[in-house]
């Protein structure tokens, strides 16, 4: 074989692995407050479809198990709160790239099976056990206690209440016939066909429940960290958490 072919293949495998090298897929770990999990995937739906290269891993749980996980040293790429409180933290640790920005807020419900005999939260002295998250970790209940608190139903609930890691586990609770009642997101309860919500916590009942969102410092992925992030506040992923049910921000 002559020396000009064998360089042209020589060039063509050099060139070939460059290519690859390039198209290799990103991963980026985004972890987010569980009440987001199904209007997330859309967005990841639609993101990867504009962005192939890059694939989302979603690591979903209470706002405050994330922000810990995150301040120990667990490897994420960008953050998405239930809680101002919780992402704050990590703000004033110098963990987040900056204070990041606020997608969308919510409404904090009473759920309950359908047919339920309680039908607002002043019924809740009718139910036998009633689940909320555990408030020093899970913002909907740390809102769900200062509700019940600013109702004046709280003391006669408290002995009654079964605490859960996260609103995905006090839907489980109320699915199942564990409780009688729980509260969560009204994203929580649209999302499922076997409940409704009894009541709606009046705002001035409790904390704004907004949804701040931010790349974490020591991402290894900046480039894509933040083609997601930008992706987030755009119009048609505004559009997908409105669907679900959150509120879009004036």
């Amino acid at each position: 074989m002559s020396k000009i072919p064998i360089i042209l293949l020589w060039f063509v495998l050099l060139t070939a692995g460059c290519s690859a090298a390039e198209s290799k897929e990103k991963e980026l770990t985004v972890s987010a407050a569980a009440s987001l999990q199904d209007a997330l995937k859309e967005i990841r739906t639609s993101f990867e479809k504009e962005h192939p290269a890059i694939h989302i891993q979603f690591n979903f749980g209470s706002s405050g198990a994330l922000q810990q996980q995150i301040s120990q040293g667990a490897p994420a790429d960008l953050y998405i709160s239930a809680a101002e409180e919780q992402f704050d933290r990590l703000v004033q640790q110098g963990l987040m790239l900056d204070k990041g920005t606020i997608l969308a807020g919510n409404e904090l419900v009473l759920a309950v099976p359908k047919d339920s005999p309680i039908q607002s939260f002043q019924d809740l002295s009718k139910a036998k056990r009633i689940s909320i998250g555990t408030p020093e970790t899970v913002p909907a209940g740390r809102y769900a206690k200062e509700s019940l608190e600013n109702q004046n139903v709280w003391s006669a609930a408290e002995e009654k209440i079964v605490y859960a890691k996260d609103v995905r586990q006090v839907l489980t609770y109320v699915e199942t016939g564990n409780v009688d009642a729980g509260i969560v997101y009204k994203t929580d309860v649209l999302s499922t066909s076997n409940m409704e919500i009894a009541d709606t916590a009046g705002q001035k009942t409790h904390s704004p429940i907004l949804y701040p969102a931010g790349i974490v410092k020591n991402t290894a992925h900046l480039r894509e960290a933040k083609l997601f992030y930008t992706f987030l506040q755009s119009d048609s992923s505004k559009r997908i958490l409105e669907e679900y049910g959150f509120k879009g921000l004036n």
